[in-house]
């Protein structure tokens, strides 16, 4: 297994929410950690439209679903999720934290074969000073989003597959990174999976391709 190489120092300190380029081009990424009822709809899509993503997968997400989890890295790239999605600033010891990264790693190696590094997602979106330097300090960016669908909410709480949609084209810039979700809300429902067909169509009309976020590697 080859290291990979040394973070981009620019990047380090801050949480990546645009991808630095001046190019029509969209990320869209997909957090794995509570649930996979979505990733059958939301893999059938990416290979139909030929659209590449990147997955944030918790260390036990990979643990319980290896298979899918392997499914995933063969979709796109896979980044670090931590090993069970905590809140890291209020929970957390120095030690604690790099510990969750870390075997987040070690499962995403084993079910997918792909090193995540240097790719992070802070779970909740919640993080401190400390918190990003350590993160940085195990060799990885992190990367926040320029918008969240919030189709993790679900309709209960009154979000819809149009609503998703219209969220993601609402915020659309060169470098977008869209925040989506592999499971169900609460209430069942899957809206980032059944918005995804129009999420494409919609930024492709208005001339805009797909990236991973492989330009962060460094």
């Amino acid at each position: 297994m080859t290291t990979p190489s040394v973070r981009p120092p620019v990047i380090s300190g801050r949480v990546v929410s645009v991808l630095p380029t001046s190019r029509k081009v969209v990320a869209l990424t997909f957090d794995g950690g509570a649930g996979n009822e979505g990733v059958d709809s939301i893999l059938a899509t990416l290979s139909r439209e030929h659209v590449p993503a990147t997955f944030f997968l918790t260390g036990d997400f990979c643990v319980d679903h290896p298979g899918i989890a392997a499914r995933l890295a063969a979709a796109g790239s896979v980044g670090n999720h931590t090993y069970d999605h905590p809140h890291l600033p209020q929970l957390l010891s120095d030690a604690a934290v790099k510990s969750q990264v870390t075997r987040a790693r070690t499962a995403i190696l084993n079910a997918t074969g792909e090193e995540p590094r240097p790719l992070f997602r802070f779970p909740y979106g919640d993080y401190d000073s400390r918190t990003l330097r350590l993160v940085n300090g195990l060799g990885y960016v992190a990367v926040g989003w320029t918008v969240d669908t919030l189709g993790w909410k679900g309709e209960d709480e009154g979000i819809t597959a149009a609503k998703v949609v219209s969220r993601v084209i609402a915020a659309r810039t060169p470098g977008e990174i869209v925040l989506m979700h592999l499971g169900a809300a609460l209430d069942k429902t899957t809206l980032d999976a059944d918005a995804l067909p129009r999420v494409i169509s919609s930024l492709r009309s208005y001339g805009y391709g797909f990236v991973t976020l492989d330009q962060l590697r460094g």
